[in-house]
């Protein structure tokens, strides 16, 4: 009866979190995310915690692969970069579409540039008009990755 009892409890848990990982210079980190809501973007839960660092060397690029539950929905990559002369640059990559894209590499498009900060975003079910009659895609859950730029010469 105890047996049965805690099959049912375990049968009722939440679905663990889908996970993203990032993989650069022969290391990688599984990040869980951050923020994460229901497909109608409600029932949110926030996680700072899990935001992840992992060292990506200047001008070398960050693969990362989504797992099916990200995969199954848009998605797209957010990142800042800094350029040889210091300047910090924001990118995004297209907007992947649901069961196309099940990972991505990050090449930055600047010679020598370090890249500082990529975020995942995954989109929920629903859009919202704007005033200036555009759509906006809300995001669902978001993975952050921090890079370490330290320089190996030092």
């Amino acid at each position: 009866m105890l047996a049965a009892a805690g099959l049912a409890v375990a049968g009722c848990s939440a679905p663990p979190k889908p996970e993203v990982t990032f993989y650069a210079a022969g290391h990688s980190v599984a990040v869980r995310p951050t923020q994460h809501c229901d497909e109608n973007v409600e029932n949110c839960s926030a996680d700072p915690d899990a935001a992840a660092v992992l060292r990506v060397p200047a001008g070398r690029p960050l693969q990362i692969s989504v797992d099916d539950g990200v995969a199954a929905t848009p998605w797209q990559v957010v990142f800042r970069y800094r350029v040889p002369g210091g300047e910090r640059v924001d990118g995004r990559s297209e907007v992947f579409a649901p069961d196309k894209q099940f990972a991505y590499t990050l090449r930055l498009p600047e010679e020598g540039a370090q890249l500082e900060t990529v975020e995942v975003h995954q989109f929920g079910a629903v859009l919202f008009q704007r005033v200036d009659g555009g759509i906006d895609f809300p995001t669902r859950a978001t993975w952050v990755l921090s890079v370490d730029d330290r320089d190996d010469r030092g």
